[in-house]
């Protein structure tokens, strides 16, 4: 797998880690979770037994998953970033409220739908017990998996999406029990049902209204809030709402005001409008004589994917810290000057507490290098035509002060000669000989401008397009689809290998086979990178890459495309300087994906041995073949989905 082609300029000084680091940016999107070793690997920084916090090569990790016969990919787990990110939230919080003299609580619920998996969400309760941290449940099986975890009884648990009569009554039954349950109404018509359940189980409802806010959101997720926004009650039906519990007589049920303006907003002054607004609202239900007492925000907490700290989307213009204080200072001021008690604080922050704590690591297979200008190319022979030569003569003419001409002439003379073969007249060789020739120019066009500092808008995609494919053992469907579906950009980067200089641009190709099955846009500190350097790869070793941030949403939404199961899941942390490996969860065998769309593997093994047999029973192959093809047949079933070395 030797690449040679599409090499960036080299300085003189020798490369570091401190450039690596650097060439990826990783102190900007890491939040202190990630580094760069001395000796060229990436590292985690995970507490020890001793509660000091020390790095751990992911290179390591792999080698010792691997000698245990763990193949890549793996998505490794690392519960140390989730405690971080729970103790960072409620922190934060925690200091805003004793700084500002703020009144009232903070209490976060973790939303399970970003993270379903039994070990996260167990993980989540377990450090966030100290804190009254809860959970929220959009769906019916999500109430069954959050009840079942919930032990806290001053924890809440908040129950929004939609309810039918049995989803109503666990809820209550739930509350009757101790849970400190809400339902949350996000339709109009769920109040009468809500009220004739409670009242057959002879139960006060604990209740939430959700709020349709006019202010609108920012991001992939703007058309979450708004006029537009699918869930929610608009001003009017909220006050439809106060008016039947007035005369149900049970306005005393209604405890919060919930609203939820989208997912990773990236700028902090949606926030602050969107909360001032909520606040209203809030004040005013108060005034019409509901207890409330909660102010539940919803998600949004956005997480710096790309490390720049602007409202772009995959980033954020604020921190943690920020978030909270904004939050507390808004709703404060505003309930002080109304003379309202000043309510719980709740956030549903799934994203940002979930995303740094998984990392999905893979291996490159094999490489296509782009075409390049080091291609000898043959004389042409004497016969050739006009169009050829004139081709030819374009790459001996091209300097750097004619390189837009020489581009234009290229692309013309190519274009020329495919047409003339589309009619017969030139030959696939003639054809061929002008495909190198044109990539020739195109690789010594890439090569001076790499020096130039400005670059031609029209010269711009001769950079983009001279890239070499690294073909990598992932599905993008599978472990990334958010690449895939919404542009969200991951960092990626190798884990190894950090003391020499990435010499080639690259896209990652998945084993899909799909066109879109690649990842082409990467993070970058001035715009989205089109290609992510890499080194090259010879294939005496794994080389191994890398995506962060992978720990929300993406287990949940991957599918199987081209029956590509679940990866390898492994959850990784300290006991005396040494990694420990729990939780090790097999990924998807050839049989598990084939059940998934009604295959069962014992039918599918009845007809392969019919088959076998019958090229038996024609001389095809012998029965010792026979033997030998069933093997392989059931031992494949069995084997993982993913490329196996």
């Amino acid at each position: 797998m030797t690449n040679r082609n599409n090499t960036i300029k080299r300085k003189v000084r020798n490369w570091t880690a401190a450039d690596s680091s650097d060439l990826y940016a990783v102190e900007d999107w890491s939040n202190g979770y990630f580094g760069v070793s001395k000796n060229g690997e990436v590292t985690v920084n995970l507490r020890d037994t001793d509660g000091e916090t020390r790095p751990v090569s992911l290179r390591t990790i792999m080698d010792d998953l691997a000698e245990r016969g763990t193949d890549a990919p793996v998505l490794l787990r690392f519960r140390d970033l989730l405690r971080a990110r729970v103790e960072e939230l409620n922190k934060s919080f925690t200091k805003a409220i004793r700084e500002m003299g703020y009144q009232g609580a903070y209490r976060g619920v973790y939303p399970i739908k970003v993270n379903q998996q039994r070990h996260i969400v167990e993980e989540i309760v377990s450090c966030g017990e100290k804190y009254h941290y809860g959970l929220e449940a959009g769906s019916k099986p999500e109430l069954f998996a959050a009840m079942a975890q919930m032990r806290d009884t001053e924890a809440f648990l908040m129950c929004n999406g939609y309810k039918d009569d049995e989803f109503i009554d666990l809820a209550l039954m739930g509350q009757q029990m101790g849970l400190n349950i809400y339902l949350i109404l996000e339709m109009p018509n769920e109040l009468p049902a809500i009220l004739k359940r409670a009242e057959k189980l002879g139960i006060e409802p604990n209740l939430g209204v959700r709020v349709r806010l006019a202010a609108k959101g920012s991001g992939h997720w703007s058309e979450s809030a708004g006029d537009k926004s699918v869930f929610g009650l608009n001003a009017a039906q909220v006050i439809d709402v106060v008016d039947h519990l007035k005369e149900a007589g049970k306005l005393h049920c209604l405890k919060v005001l919930h609203y939820h303006q989208g997912s990773q907003i990236p700028n902090i002054s949606v926030i602050r409008e969107s909360l001032t607004e909520a606040a209203r609202i809030y004040i005013d239900l108060v005034r019409e004589g509901a207890p409330m007492g909660t102010l539940d925000m919803g998600g949004g907490l956005a997480v710096d994917y790309d490390g720049s700290q602007t409202n772009f989307h995959s980033s954020c213009n604020y921190t943690i810290e920020e978030y909270a204080r904004d939050v507390v200072e808004v709703v404060g001021e505003m309930c002080t000057k109304s003379g309202v008690p000043h309510p719980t604080l709740v956030t549903e922050s799934g994203r940002a507490v979930t995303a740094y704590h998984a990392v999905l690591a893979f291996n490159v297979l094999d490489v296509t290098s782009a075409p390049g200008f080091d291609r000898s190319l043959p004389p042409l022979p004497e016969d050739a035509s006009e169009t050829l030569k004139s081709l030819d003569e374009t790459r001996r003419m091209l300097t750097r002060k004619n390189i837009q001409e020489c581009y234009n002439d290229a692309n013309y003379y190519r274009d020329q000669l495919r047409m003339q073969f589309f009619y017969g007249n030139a030959s696939l060789r003639e054809r061929g000989m002008a495909e190198a020739i044109y990539w020739h120019i195109m690789g010594l066009i890439a090569q001076r401008l790499s020096a130039m500092s400005e670059i031609p808008e029209d010269l711009k995609e001769v950079s983009d397009n001279m890239v070499d494919f690294y073909y990598a053992n992932f599905s993008l469907f599978q472990s990334l689809p958010d690449s895939w579906a919404i542009d969200q950009l991951f960092p990626v980067m190798p884990i190894q290998r950090l003391c020499e200089r990435p010499t080639q641009k690259t896209v990652l190709v998945d084993i899909t086979c799909d066109c879109d099955g690649k990842v082409d846009k990467f993070i970058d500190r001035e715009d989205v990178a089109k290609s992510l350097p890499l080194h090259e790869v010879d294939g005496q070793e794994n080389y191994y890459i890398a995506a962060f941030l992978v720990g929300a949403y993406q287990e949940t939404l991957g599918d199987i495309h081209n029956l590509l199961g679940d990866t390898n899941v492994v959850s990784v942390h300290l006991e005396n300087g040494r990694p420990v490996y729990t939780n090790e969860e097999e990924g998807d065998s050839v049989a598990d994906v084939l059940s998934y769309v009604k295959y069962d593997a014992k039918d599918l093994v009845a007809k392969f041995r019919t088959l076998a047999e019958h090229a038996v029973a024609t001389g095809r192959i012998t029965p010792r073949q026979r033997r030998a093809a069933l093997d392989a047949y059931r031992d494949g079933l069995n084997g993982y989905t993913y490329y196996e070395l």
